[in-house]
Protein backbone atom coordinates (compact mmCIF):
# COMPACT_ATOMS: atom_id res chain seq x y z
CA UNK A 1 0.00 0.00 0.00
CA UNK A 2 1.56 3.32 -1.05
CA UNK A 3 2.27 5.81 1.70
CA UNK A 4 0.79 9.30 1.29
CA UNK A 5 3.40 11.58 -0.21
CA UNK A 6 5.67 8.71 -1.23
CA UNK A 7 6.71 8.64 -4.88
CA UNK A 8 7.66 5.36 -6.60
CA UNK A 9 8.98 4.25 -9.96
CA UNK A 10 9.35 0.66 -11.22
CA UNK A 11 11.81 -0.51 -13.86
CA UNK A 12 11.17 -3.97 -15.31
CA UNK A 13 14.11 -6.34 -15.74
CA UNK A 14 13.60 -8.39 -18.93
CA UNK A 15 14.68 -12.01 -19.42
CA UNK A 16 18.38 -12.40 -20.19
CA UNK A 17 19.35 -9.28 -18.23
CA UNK A 18 20.96 -9.49 -14.79
CA UNK A 19 21.04 -6.52 -12.38
CA UNK A 20 23.27 -6.66 -9.30
CA UNK A 21 23.87 -4.09 -6.60
CA UNK A 22 26.91 -3.63 -4.40
CA UNK A 23 26.22 -0.68 -2.11
CA UNK A 24 25.78 2.27 -4.49
CA UNK A 25 27.32 0.47 -7.51
CA UNK A 26 24.95 -1.10 -10.03
CA UNK A 27 26.04 -3.66 -12.61
CA UNK A 28 23.72 -4.57 -15.48
CA UNK A 29 24.80 -7.44 -17.72
CA UNK A 30 23.11 -8.90 -20.76
CA UNK A 31 23.74 -10.33 -24.22
CA UNK A 32 25.30 -7.09 -25.52
CA UNK A 33 27.76 -6.46 -22.68
CA UNK A 34 28.07 -5.06 -19.18
CA UNK A 35 27.33 -1.51 -17.94
CA UNK A 36 28.28 -0.29 -14.46
CA UNK A 37 27.22 2.93 -12.75
CA UNK A 38 27.24 4.47 -9.29
CA UNK A 39 23.89 5.87 -8.16
CA UNK A 40 24.45 7.50 -4.81
CA UNK A 41 21.93 9.56 -2.87
CA UNK A 42 20.43 8.86 0.55
CA UNK A 43 17.10 10.46 -0.44
CA UNK A 44 16.36 7.77 -3.07
CA UNK A 45 15.71 4.16 -2.00
CA UNK A 46 16.53 1.54 -4.63
CA UNK A 47 15.54 -2.11 -4.19
CA UNK A 48 16.65 -4.65 -6.81
CA UNK A 49 14.33 -7.67 -7.13
CA UNK A 50 14.51 -10.63 -9.47
CA UNK A 51 12.29 -9.06 -12.16
CA UNK A 52 11.90 -5.39 -11.10
CA UNK A 53 13.80 -2.47 -9.66
CA UNK A 54 11.80 -0.32 -7.21
CA UNK A 55 12.89 3.30 -6.80
CA UNK A 56 11.18 5.47 -4.21
CA UNK A 57 11.51 8.64 -2.20
CA UNK A 58 9.64 9.69 0.93
CA UNK A 59 8.03 13.14 1.10
CA UNK A 60 9.39 14.20 -2.30
CA UNK A 61 10.37 17.77 -3.02
CA UNK A 62 11.02 19.09 -6.51
CA UNK A 63 14.70 18.04 -6.29
CA UNK A 64 13.90 14.46 -5.17
CA UNK A 65 11.32 14.07 -7.96
CA UNK A 66 13.91 15.14 -10.52
CA UNK A 67 16.54 12.83 -9.03
CA UNK A 68 14.12 9.91 -9.02
CA UNK A 69 13.40 10.49 -12.72
CA UNK A 70 17.12 10.72 -13.49
CA UNK A 71 17.94 7.45 -11.70
CA UNK A 72 15.01 5.72 -13.42
CA UNK A 73 16.26 6.89 -16.83
CA UNK A 74 19.81 5.78 -16.06
CA UNK A 75 18.66 2.28 -15.12
CA UNK A 76 16.36 1.99 -18.18
CA UNK A 77 19.22 3.12 -20.47
CA UNK A 78 21.57 0.58 -18.88
CA UNK A 79 19.05 -2.22 -19.47
CA UNK A 80 18.38 -1.09 -23.06
CA UNK A 81 22.12 -0.87 -23.72
CA UNK A 82 22.92 -4.42 -22.62
CA UNK A 83 19.91 -5.71 -24.58
CA UNK A 84 20.06 -3.82 -27.86
CA UNK A 85 23.00 -1.41 -27.63
CA UNK A 86 23.22 2.14 -28.90
CA UNK A 87 24.35 3.20 -32.39
CA UNK A 88 25.28 6.68 -33.55
CA UNK A 89 26.13 7.39 -37.20
CA UNK A 90 28.28 10.30 -38.35
CA UNK A 91 28.99 11.47 -41.90
CA UNK A 92 32.41 12.59 -43.14
CA UNK A 93 32.01 15.74 -45.24
CA UNK A 94 34.77 17.53 -47.15
CA UNK A 95 34.95 19.72 -50.22
CA UNK A 96 38.41 21.28 -50.14
CA UNK A 97 40.85 18.66 -48.88
CA UNK A 98 40.14 14.92 -48.82
CA UNK A 99 40.45 13.79 -45.22
CA UNK A 100 41.49 10.35 -44.06
CA UNK A 101 39.79 8.94 -40.93
CA UNK A 102 40.84 5.77 -39.10
CA UNK A 103 40.32 4.16 -35.72
CA UNK A 104 43.62 3.57 -33.92
CA UNK A 105 43.35 1.93 -30.49
CA UNK A 106 41.53 4.32 -28.14
CA UNK A 107 41.54 7.23 -30.62
CA UNK A 108 39.99 8.18 -33.95
CA UNK A 109 42.71 9.82 -36.06
CA UNK A 110 41.68 12.45 -38.65
CA UNK A 111 44.42 13.22 -41.16
CA UNK A 112 44.63 16.04 -43.73
CA UNK A 113 41.67 17.90 -42.21
CA UNK A 114 41.40 21.20 -44.18
CA UNK A 115 44.98 20.63 -45.34
CA UNK A 116 46.58 20.50 -41.87
CA UNK A 117 49.81 18.57 -41.57
CA UNK A 118 49.30 17.47 -37.98
CA UNK A 119 46.54 14.85 -37.52
CA UNK A 120 43.68 15.54 -35.13
CA UNK A 121 42.65 12.92 -32.57
CA UNK A 122 39.34 12.13 -30.86
CA UNK A 123 39.26 9.89 -27.78
CA UNK A 124 37.06 6.77 -27.80
CA UNK A 125 35.29 6.49 -24.42
CA UNK A 126 34.98 3.15 -22.60
CA UNK A 127 34.40 -0.03 -24.59
CA UNK A 128 32.79 1.74 -27.53
CA UNK A 129 33.47 0.37 -31.02
CA UNK A 130 34.08 2.69 -33.97
CA UNK A 131 33.71 1.42 -37.55
CA UNK A 132 34.61 3.55 -40.57
CA UNK A 133 33.37 2.72 -44.08
CA UNK A 134 33.94 5.23 -46.89
CA UNK A 135 32.20 8.42 -45.64
CA UNK A 136 30.24 6.88 -42.71
CA UNK A 137 31.47 6.53 -39.12
CA UNK A 138 29.44 4.16 -36.91
CA UNK A 139 29.84 4.38 -33.12
CA UNK A 140 28.35 1.43 -31.17
CA UNK A 141 28.29 0.20 -27.60
CA UNK A 142 26.15 -0.78 -24.60
CA UNK A 143 26.81 2.40 -22.58
CA UNK A 144 24.78 5.36 -23.89
CA UNK A 145 27.03 7.91 -22.19
CA UNK A 146 30.22 6.46 -23.71
CA UNK A 147 28.70 6.19 -27.21
CA UNK A 148 27.41 9.77 -27.07
CA UNK A 149 30.68 11.12 -25.68
CA UNK A 150 32.70 9.36 -28.39
CA UNK A 151 30.45 10.83 -31.12
CA UNK A 152 30.78 14.29 -29.53
CA UNK A 153 34.58 13.93 -29.35
CA UNK A 154 34.73 13.07 -33.06
CA UNK A 155 32.51 16.04 -33.98
CA UNK A 156 34.49 18.41 -31.75
CA UNK A 157 37.82 17.27 -33.20
CA UNK A 158 36.75 18.56 -36.61
CA UNK A 159 35.60 21.98 -35.45
CA UNK A 160 36.98 24.70 -37.72
CA UNK A 161 38.39 27.82 -36.10
CA UNK A 162 39.53 30.97 -37.82
CA UNK A 163 37.78 30.32 -41.14
CA UNK A 164 34.38 31.23 -42.52
CA UNK A 165 32.01 28.35 -41.60
CA UNK A 166 29.78 29.19 -44.57
CA UNK A 167 32.65 28.38 -46.94
CA UNK A 168 34.51 25.67 -45.02
CA UNK A 169 31.80 23.17 -44.10
CA UNK A 170 34.24 20.28 -43.83
CA UNK A 171 33.88 18.05 -40.79
CA UNK A 172 32.29 14.95 -39.33
CA UNK A 173 28.65 15.45 -38.39
CA UNK A 174 26.10 13.38 -36.46
CA UNK A 175 23.29 12.20 -38.75
CA UNK A 176 21.54 9.40 -36.82
CA UNK A 177 21.05 8.17 -33.24
CA UNK A 178 19.99 4.51 -32.77
CA UNK A 179 17.84 4.46 -35.90
CA UNK A 180 16.41 7.98 -35.48
CA UNK A 181 17.66 10.51 -38.07
CA UNK A 182 18.79 13.91 -36.80
CA UNK A 183 16.78 16.78 -38.31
Amino acid sequence: MPIAGKLEEIVAIPDGVNVTRDGTDFKVSGPNGVVMKTLEDSRIDIDVGSDEIHLSTRLPSKREKALLGTYTSHLRNMIEGVQDGFTYKLKIVYSHFPMKVRADGQHVVIENFVGEEKPRKARIAGDTKVNIKSDLVTVEGPNKEHVGQTAANIERATKIKGRDPRVFQDGIYLIEKSGNPIR
